[in-house]
């Protein structure tokens, strides 16, 4: 058996490989890579990133993206998310966008990982899973970069805060929120009380 059908044994279907993980079985992991990518077994989604593509009946699918941001940045603490996200919570939001956000502590800035468009934003903080108040916190952090209307808007998402956990707001307002952000749920949650 020849080194390239060695390599070939290691790999899984819907994994994504970094060319450091290809290295673990290849000695000559660049020319190793380029002939997987030539026979069809390997994708290439940018330089260093590799996709072995699981095929169905509709052919290859595309990896997931949460496996593939994983694989990007080497590590698990991201959220991964969408201002799509901001539609459900019935505050006047309609657009649909084609981008992804990452919130991470490593990377910052537009990168295309497997043809699809993702915004990594550092941050110092963020939870662990989106949750309504995050996303409300969010929505008023980014309203300038929105299409819709920001005085209505705005005005739903007061009255929003009113039907969300006082103080699972605040704190995510406390945690989350640009100084604008959290004076206005300041403002919000005690003309409710």
């Amino acid at each position: 058996m020849n080194r390239l059908e060695q390599l070939k044994r290691h790999l899984r279907p819907d994994r994504v490989y970094r060319r450091a993980d290809l290295a673990l079985w290849s000695k000559s992991v660049d020319r190793h890579a380029r002939e997987l990518v030539d026979q069809g077994v390997l994708q290439k989604l940018r330089n260093g990133l590799y996709y072995y593509p699981k095929v169905s009946a509709f052919g290859r699918v595309p990896p997931d993206e949460t496996e593939l941001v994983r694989t990007f940045l080497k590590e698990d603490d991201f959220l991964l998310t969408s201002p799509n996200a901001y539609n459900a919570l019935g505050v006047g939001t309609t657009q649909l966008y084609n981008s992804r956000l990452v919130y991470n502590h490593k990377r910052h800035g537009r990168f295309t990982l497997g043809g699809k468009s993702f915004e990594f934003r550092r941050k110092p903080r963020f939870p662990r899973q989106l949750t309504e108040e995050f996303l409300l916190v969010e929505l008023l952090n980014n309203l300038s970069k929105l299409a819709e209307d920001p005085a209505v808007v705005r005005e739903r998402a007061w009255a929003k805060a009113k039907e969300l956990n006082a103080g699972k707001l605040r704190r995510a307002a406390r945690d989350y929120g640009k100084v604008a952000t959290r004076k206005f749920f300041e403002q919000a949650l005690s003309h409710g009380a």
